[in-house]
């Protein structure tokens, strides 16, 4: 466990011991558990108290299968017993000020920030009331891929736009066992009052010492992992349909 010896409270350990879970037993998750994730994902902060987001809860079966192809061909997420998409959504507050006031602006681009802001926030409240229950999670970032083909599967409307999706399930036994992998040191996250850049030679360093490489064994790494990551298609994908769900936003 990182952050030294400390007594902590349990929040305090659920949040330094959770990690990304894709596999799960062939079980539910139990209509009052499944509950408590959702209800505490709404308790979560929000802009003004205005609940920027709206929460889709995928149980068809059909559904979850073609976001596992269509969210880079992952099948774990057709087995996940609980699905749940968090979307950006300014709809429900802009459809009612249309109602009561005579000059209303569009939303802007300022609007979708905050609303995404929103639904990520509540989504990690699920994420932590979900470890709490022992129930595993990930996020699947790939919900920002194909934003037409998701738009439709899900009918979102104008100023509803999908900010993240999370799967949920109870981990199997190797995942319980499985080494979560080691975050980075608070000097290279965290500076005080003013941004500090890194120099890229410092902060490979950073990254070498973290996974215990040699200098020859990190260069063929982050070769590795840029052309897997970074310059892949499905990078570049996300890239073109989030520029296309921002431009839909705005106009």
């Amino acid at each position: 466990m990182q952050g030294g010896n400390y007594n902590m409270n349990q929040t305090i350990q659920e949040l330094y011991e959770r990690k990304s879970v894709r596999a799960y037993e062939e079980r539910p998750i139990e209509p009052e558990k499944k509950e408590m994730v959702i209800q505490a994902a709404i308790q979560a902060p929000s802009a003004g108290n205005m609940t920027l987001y709206s929460i889709i809860d995928v149980t068809d079966q059909k559904l979850k299968d073609t976001l596992a192809v269509t969210c880079d061909n992952q099948p774990f997420i057709a087995k996940a017993p609980m699905v749940l998409v968090f979307c950006a959504d300014y709809r429900k507050w802009y459809d009612l000020f249309l109602q009561h006031e005579e000059e209303v602006r569009k939303p802007g681009m300022g609007d979708f920030m905050l609303a995404s802001c929103d639904a990520l926030i509540a989504a990690q409240n699920a994420v932590v009331a979900a470890s709490a229950l022992g129930i595993g999670s990930c996020y699947i970032g790939d919900i920002l891929e194909r934003y037409e083909t998701h738009r439709e599967l899900l009918h979102l409307p104008k100023y509803v736009v999908p900010t993240a999706m999370v799967v949920f399930g109870y981990p199997t036994k190797q995942q319980q066992e499985r080494e979560k992998p080691v975050r980075l040191p608070e000097a290279a996250v965290v500076s005080e009052n003013t941004y500090r850049q890194m120099e890229a030679e410092e902060y490979a360093s950073v990254l070498s010492d973290r996974q215990g490489k040699t200098e020859e064994e990190f260069d063929r790494w982050l070769r590795a992992f840029c052309k897997r990551k970074w310059n892949s298609d499905f990078s570049a994908e996300m890239s073109r349909s989030v520029g296309v769900m921002m431009k839909e936003w705005a106009e």
